[in-house]
């Protein structure tokens, strides 16, 4: 797996949820599929009248996630910006190509009500459910940053395995301390809750 996978197959589920916040800091979420793939980045469109354009002028952060049937989760947070002005039509005109129900939703000149964002810099968190143990894995496109999450087991370890015990995907191996795999780590937080010396700590 690696980024450009990733966008591969969000690009398959067609329809993604994006999330903003708004002036008020309340969360929005739209489903958007009037989106462009390339292999480092993406494009999407929407209408410079609307809430959702005005949340990523002022602000430009956005979550977007992605569901396959497989059971994979594709989260991709980054910074939105707008193409530059001299490439406006032409990101327009490819949207337009690629997904020809938008032409009855904006016909002939309205289209260009529009505006279209590029996102180049991101992190994609990769989450496959559908396999035992799961697995998980975080990828960079453009100048994107990785961040750590999840648990880990410090030095006030004790060796008594209470955490492997209680780790439902089996992913906590013994040692000098005890070692989360984290690839495989569901992020729960049970070794933490059952961990009698209090080693485990959140990332």
């Amino acid at each position: 797996m690696d980024a450009e996978t990733c966008l591969k197959k969000l690009e398959y589920v067609g329809v993604l949820a994006f999330a903003t916040v708004d002036g008020e800091g309340n969360p929005q979420v739209r489903n958007i599929s009037a989106i462009h793939y390339e292999a480092d980045g993406l494009y999407f469109f929407t209408a410079r009248g609307k809430d959702f354009c005005k949340e990523l002028l002022e602000d430009g952060r956005v979550q977007i996630l992605g569901y396959t049937k497989y059971k994979e989760m594709i989260r991709l947070s980054a910074k939105a910006r707008p193409v530059p002005e001299e490439s406006q039509k032409k990101w327009i005109d490819t949207i337009f190509r690629e997904q020809p129900y938008l032409a009855n939703v904006y016909p002939g000149d309205t289209r260009e009500i529009g505006i279209v964002f590029e996102i180049k810099d991101a992190r994609i968190e990769y989450f496959h459910l559908g396999v035992h143990p799961i697995f998980r894995e975080t990828y960079v496109i453009g100048n994107g940053t990785k961040k750590e999450k999840g648990y880990r087991i410090t030095d006030r370890c004790i060796g008594c395995g209470t955490c492997a015990a209680s780790c439902p995907q089996s992913c906590i191996e013994p040692g000098n301390p005890y070692r989360i795999h984290q690839e495989h780590c569901l992020h729960c937080g049970n070794c933490m809750e059952h961990c009698p010396v209090s080693a485990v700590e959140r990332i």
